[in-house]
């Protein structure tokens, strides 16, 4: 069967490959060259966090946050099951446990009236993982980790160029993580960032990104040579991929607002149908602007979201569902333990589906609406 409207497919501004060869003529593709030293000020200047280290995953990110947190066995990190592996694979591999709390169905985003029952005298950090690029309610959140003592740390794979009041996503928190994979907004194949909010913990990562040694240190010139000095790994990106990112975050505004004009397409052609019960739309709580990172609709049960796809697909559409939750995926059952009742978790696991966004998509978007009526409709 042939797909003529493909799920995703990414977006090239027209500079990648003039950055790429120069960064090829400057003679270093090791990491932190010119141009990764251009994406983590870029980040730095619009988010305002204090730090921003490029790294060569988002779960590169999410491992360094599991190392600079010091999580040890036994150390339980509260976070939503509806998540990639890497939200908790990050600490599981440094022996803690992820406590799975149940989303807000609104928003598929962790609901925060369900955080203070699952903390326990071995709780550590909580992370927010702001589904779609919408913005968790971080201000409740924020409350219960100063009260009770944790860290937390924001899982923005999603969410660059999103904001909760004004703020970045990503800049909340203790600690942020960021994705630049290719089914992102903004992009280098592979790739991400660790932004640090809380001074205390910025030079510790940078030792942990560079292998555990003070190699940043070194090249500022601080030390006359470097040692290794604590655990670590190698995070950080070669010069290539941080090129090829620059071009992209050049442009990132006008990603943004053209992914926010196909976004709000769909959402008012939909409208009705939210209207008459036939399906449900994403929601934007106040003070929450997202960056269309993706537009879902949730079906009425999980039969009727398998159908879909398939009609879908029989129209050459590839349109997708999300996560299988970690709390019943076989590693999740070994791993972590559940922190509350996850009913709303199991619903968008079954009805949610994700339509083709992509910024090409132009006359094609018209499509999917046409053929996605006509499932719905029955017309």
């Amino acid at each position: 069967m042939i797909i003529n409207i493909p799920f995703n497919k990414p977006f090239l501004t027209g500079n990648e490959h003039k950055y790429l060869h120069e960064a090829q003529r400057n003679g270093q593709l090791s990491g932190d060259g010119i141009f990764t030293k251009f994406c983590s000020e870029w980040i730095e200047n619009y988010t305002g966090c204090n730090k921003a280290l490029i790294t060569h995953s988002c779960t590169a990110a999410l491992e360094m946050a599991g190392i600079l947190l010091g999580i040890k066995p036994g150390d339980e990190v509260i976070m939503p099951s509806y998540t990639f592996v890497s939200t908790a694979n990050a600490f599981v591999l440094r022996g803690g446990v992820p406590v799975f709390v149940d989303v807000n169905p609104k928003t598929q985003n962790i609901d925060e009236t369900l955080i203070e029952q699952a903390i326990t005298s071995k709780t550590r950090a909580i992370v927010a993982v702001h589904y779609a690029g919408v913005a968790c309610e971080m201000d409740v959140i924020m409350k219960i980790a100063n009260d009770f003592n944790l860290i937390v740390i924001e899982d923005a794979a999603q969410g660059i160029m999103s904001s909760y009041k004004g703020r970045a996503l990503g800049s909340i928190g203790h600690l942020g993580c960021y994705s630049f994979h290719e089914t992102k907004n903004i992009i280098s194949g592979e790739g991400g960032a660790i932004l640090i909010n809380d001074t205390s913990l910025i030079e510790r990562a940078e030792i942990i990104r560079e292998k555990g040694t003070n190699r940043s240190s070194f090249s500022r010139g601080q030390v006359d040579k470097y040692t290794w000095i604590d655990v670590g790994s190698s995070y950080l990106p070669g010069e290539i991929i941080s090129a090829f990112l620059w071009a992209q975050m050049q442009e990132a505004e006008k990603i943004t607002a053209r992914r926010m004009e196909i976004w709000s397409r769909y959402h008012e052609s939909f409208e009705k149908l939210e209207r008459i019960g036939r399906v449900q739309r994403p929601f934007i709580p106040k003070g929450s602007q997202h960056n269309a990172h993706m537009y879902y609709l949730i079906l009425s049960d999980k039969a009727d979201r398998t159908n879909f796809i398939e009609f879908m697909r029989g129209k050459g559409i590839l349109c997708v569902f999300h996560y299988i939750p970690l709390h019943s995926s076989p590693q999740g059952l070994v791993s972590g333990r559940v922190g509350s009742e996850l009913l709303s978790t199991s619903m968008s696991a079954e009805c949610l589906v994700r339509l083709p966004l992509w910024l090409e998509l132009g006359e094609g978007q018209q499509t999917v609406i046409d053929n996605a009526f006509q499932y719905l409709t029955g017309l």
